[in-house]
């Protein structure tokens, strides 16, 4: 039947109004009109829709056999055709250029279900990558793509791609009141489409371009389109990782952390960025082989401005496509596991940055942040701070560690200024901040997250750990959440960071005044489970470089950073150290350059590197070290009081029948000959190592073979040592047989 010959069905005054409204781009619930609808008498389906720019439509069967020409009902684009009766169709659509052959999306059902939807509600749908973004699914016997997004206050959402022409008229989402959340099923669109959303706010006005907030996958910056990401299951070959890691009680396990940016460790030729690929066969037979037991990565979710570092994302289910597609991380995660190497990924659920295409506003509302600047803006960054007390977001936020953690296989997070999240006058003068419900300057919805947050992650992921970078004296960061803990496995020490930077970036000849700097640390070394961190923020921002921080002439340097860095591995706490100091890095690091590799050619970086794996592998060895790191028992002063001479001597114990370590360190550029020191046992004791070793670049002044304790009372010990001291350096001796 042609046009001409159809005959024309009356329009209600309702269909008139959803016609202008579709035609507009404006109708906030297009499957009420759109697609197949029975019709209100019974004369069959009445099929409506919406292709801006096209010439004609027909309807016809899988056979392309025609079964009943469309109207235009409006000149915009609005078609209506009716069908005898329920049945499936292909709609055939005349551009001014082609003619395509296209399945309807309203002529299939709905994908989400009531009880999904409600989980999401009351923040407990710990999967929303699964039910949100976009996915390239067999819907109803055909092929396309789902797509979902949270707007409960948008008056339209439409998805817009290259397949549409980024028109928002042509398809606008269904929507699920009791949910706030849109859904669409486009056929024909598969992996590796470019889109977005297109919204109109609650308060109307011009649409708006969004990228999807739970993308997997977007446009390499400066695009801000999400990427269609495959949903082929990834293929893993670390089983025996996972279960391995799974028994280990990290609490008392050697655990040493080198954390690097991911884009700025080695750049490839003309200083491109390495893929994950190139990532893995450069960097981990590097970091192996310096004997670490896990990476620590720089934010690698989706940012909009390399310059922030990973600190400001915006794709929080998204690994950065400026570093290849997701499946690439996965292998990167997989081949770290098979060298031995744990994955730990720094998380940023404290604030997001306000770009056009991001969260904020996202509806025209605060939806993701707090509506009001005085909970909702982070001065110091400009950024947003998300709304800890709804439940959308706190499942979200949970929701994407999870998908790390899950999907990834990740094996820890490394969560990012909470105590920006912890306190509401966090960076804030008086008067710019609300107090909570009894009038405290706590965040006490941050701290109910923090809570879930860890308590999830304790549920589901096994072995996994969580590393809280929180520089104030919150009560039990890592205690447990059943005992009103915030139930992190570790937090930084970022006092013993500090203290003991200052301590060493002093003129030797002044430290006799700051002894404490040194010393105080164990005050207050097992009030938590702690990671030393030597981390970027200490290399940045004029700070200087680690190596550069010691004074002295350049074999002063090396040799003060030597010992420092033996005197933190012998300190009770896991141990973090930044990318570039295992070689000497003269210059502050640089997000846009690469670390000094030719620095390797000389002997004091060629040192210090060894020494720092001979540093890993006694660390890893010896459970003196490690085991006791939570255990105050597992440490005792031998020498603290030795302010004049800068030096410190302790021994660390490990597990009852095991030998204990001596550590003596001297921080001052002289050497110190028979210098005594009590240990507590008449044993033999056996120097293992001396960072001012020839083998590390250092002068090899040292103590030999065994060395036999004398029954020479020293210390409140009945038997002492006589040690030569070397200059600016730190010494292992181990008590006992000769260690094989």
């Amino acid at each position: 039947m042609s046009m001409a010959e159809q005959p024309i069905m009356p329009i209600s005054r309702a269909e008139r109004a959803a016609i202008e409204a579709l035609a507009a781009g404006i109708h906030g619930d297009p499957g009420a009109w759109l697609g197949p609808h029975a019709d209100a008498e019974g004369n069959g389906v009445v099929v409506r829709a919406v292709l801006p720019g096209a010439l004609a439509v027909e309807a016809v069967d899988h056979q392309h056999h025609p079964l009943a020409d469309f109207e235009r009902l409006h000149e915009a684009g609005v078609f209506r055709t009716r069908l005898p009766a329920q049945q499936p169709y292909r709609l055939r659509i005349h551009w001014p250029e082609a003619i395509q052959l296209a399945d309807d999306p309203y002529a299939f059902g709905l994908r989400l279900g009531e009880f999904d939807l409600h989980l999401f509600n009351e923040g407990r749908h710990y999967e929303l990558h699964r039910l949100f973004g976009a996915h390239p699914i067999e819907h109803e016997g055909v092929l396309g793509v789902h797509f979902a997004v949270w707007a409960p206050n948008a008056r339209r959402v439409s998805v817009v791609g290259h397949f549409n022409s980024w028109d928002g008229r042509r398809h606008p989402m269904r929507y699920h009141a009791t949910a706030g959340v849109w859904e669409l099923f486009v056929p024909g669109v598969a992996a590796g489409e470019c889109y977005k959303f297109e919204l109109i706010g609650r308060h109307g006005g011009q649409p708006e371009l969004r990228a999807d907030p739970v993308a997997r996958f977007c446009e390499q910056a400066p695009g801000t389109a999400s990427i269609v990401a495959e949903d082929t299951p990834l293929v893993w070959q670390d089983g025996h990782w996972l279960q391995r890691r799974s028994e280990i009680a990290w609490h008392h396990a050697p655990l040493s952390i080198y954390e690097l940016h991911v884009g700025s460790w080695q750049r490839g030729e003309g200083g491109r960025l390495p893929d994950w690929d190139q990532l893995a066969a450069r960097l981990i037979p590097w970091v192996a082989d310096l004997g670490f037991t896990h990476v620590e990565l720089l934010p690698i979710t989706e940012h909009p401005f390399g310059g922030s570092w990973g600190y400001q994302p915006l794709g929080m289910f998204a690994p950065s496509s400026r570093f290849g597609p997701p499946e690439a991380f996965a292998r990167f995660v997989d081949a770290c596991h098979n060298a031995g190497l744990g994955v730990i990924l720094d998380w940023v659920p404290a604030h997001f940055p306000a770009d056009a295409h991001g969260l904020a506003q996202f509806d025209g509302t605060a939806l993701y942040e707090y509506a009001d600047p005085r909970e909702g803006v982070h001065r110091d960054w400009n950024t947003l701070i998300y709304n800890f007390g709804r439940h959308e977001v706190r499942g979200y936020l949970i929701a994407s560690a999870l998908y790390w953690l899950e999907h990834f296989h990740v094996d820890g997070l490394r969560v990012d200024a909470v105590a920006s999240m912890l306190y509401r006058d966090y960076s804030r003068p008086e008067g710019e901040w609300l107090p909570n419900v009894h009038g405290g300057r706590e965040n006490l919805e941050a701290v109910a997250f923090l809570r879930e947050l860890n308590a999830a992650i304790g549920e589901r992921c096994s072995g996994v750990i969580t590393i809280a970078e929180e520089s104030t004296a919150w009560p039990g960061v890592t205690a447990p959440v059943a005992v009103g803990g915030l139930g992190f496995t570790f937090k930084w020490n970022m006092g013993w960071m500090h203290d003991t930077l200052h301590y060493v970036s002093r003129d030797p000849l002044y430290r006799r005044y700051h002894h404490h700097d040194i010393a105080f640390g164990l005050h207050y070394a097992f009030a938590e489970h702690y990671v030393l961190p030597l981390s970027h923020d200490e290399v940045v921002h004029g700070k200087g470089a680690l190596l550069t921080k010691m004074p002295g002439d350049e074999w002063q340097q090396f040799a003060g950073l030597r010992a420092y860095l033996a005197f933190m591995w012998a300190h009770p706490g896991k141990k973090l150290l930044f990318m570039g100091a295992e070689i000497g890095q003269r210059h502050e690091w640089h997000h846009d350059g690469e670390l000094d590799w030719y620095r390797l050619d000389e002997q004091g970086p060629r040192g210090l590197a060894r020494a720092l794996a001979d540093l890993n592998r006694i660390y890893n060895e010896e459970p003196a070290l490690h085991v006791g790191d939570c255990s105050p028992e597992s440490f005792t002063w031998v020498v603290s009081d030795d302010a004049d001479n800068s030096v410190f001597a302790f021994l660390r114990s490990g597990e009852a029948g095991t030998a204990p370590l001596l550590v003596v360190v001297n921080f001052t550029p002289c050497a110190r000959y028979n210098y005594r020191v009590g240990v507590p046992a008449l044993s033999s004791w056996w120097e293992i190592f001396n960072s001012d070793s020839r083998f590390y670049a250092g002068s090899d002044l040292g103590n030999g073979s065994a060395l036999h304790a004398r029954p020479h009372a020293s210390h409140g010990y009945a038997a002492s040592l006589e040690l030569t001291l070397p200059p600016l350096g730190t010494l292992y001796l181990r008590q006992g047989d000769w260690p094989i």
